[in-house]
């Protein structure tokens, strides 16, 4: 089984800081559409995200789930699904040390222990480099989005539409290779 991690904030949504207001969230151009590019080539969609703002009480779980909701309700209007939510509540200076913040691993790993997961054909699309670090580590590859740095480490495009593209193409690759 294969998967796209994608990150939250600044990939699928405005990243405004904290959001705890559902009433705040936007989702970015073209990612309703790109994310029901990925559904329907058969591709899992997995978010994770590091929500730090929990720990430093700026929003409480119950919240971040409220966000969360409407954000699927969005997809949903545009035909695009999430098939799981996964996200680190923890900040090191105030909670201790953990494995789940990005670049940490353990999201991942829980998500391919849920969805038998290689990990090693998934992808990882975020807009800053800890959110697709973690594909070094993990053996899949990653593509950032609107950096202004280019990466001997992985691919950089503008925006999800263009990453989803990529992605598409180089399986299309792989499998006529096959």
């Amino acid at each position: 089984m294969k998967a796209v991690f994608l990150d939250r904030d600044g990939t699928l949504i405005e990243d405004t800081g904290y959001l705890s207001d559902p009433a705040g969230v936007r989702l970015l151009p073209g990612v309703a559409g790109a994310v029901a590019r990925l559904n329907a080539a058969g591709w899992r969609v997995i978010v994770a995200t590091n929500q730090s703002g929990i720990a430093r009480g700026l929003l409480s779980e119950s919240q971040y789930r409220a966000v969360e909701q409407r954000m699927e309700e969005l997809l949903q209007e545009g035909g695009a699904r999430i098939d799981g939510h996964y996200f680190c509540p923890h900040l090191p200076e105030i909670t201790g040390p953990c494995d789940c913040r990005k670049p940490g691993t353990a999201l991942y790993q829980r998500a391919a222990d849920d969805f038998g997961l290689d990990l090693a054909s998934c992808w990882w699309v975020g807009d800053r480099e800890r959110d697709v670090e973690p594909a070094i580590a993990l053996g899949g590859r990653a593509i950032l989005l609107a950096s202004e740095r280019n990466s001997d480490a992985w691919a950089v495009v503008p925006d999800l539409a263009a990453a989803v593209e990529l992605i598409l193409e180089s399986a299309g690759a792989n499998q006529s290779g096959s």
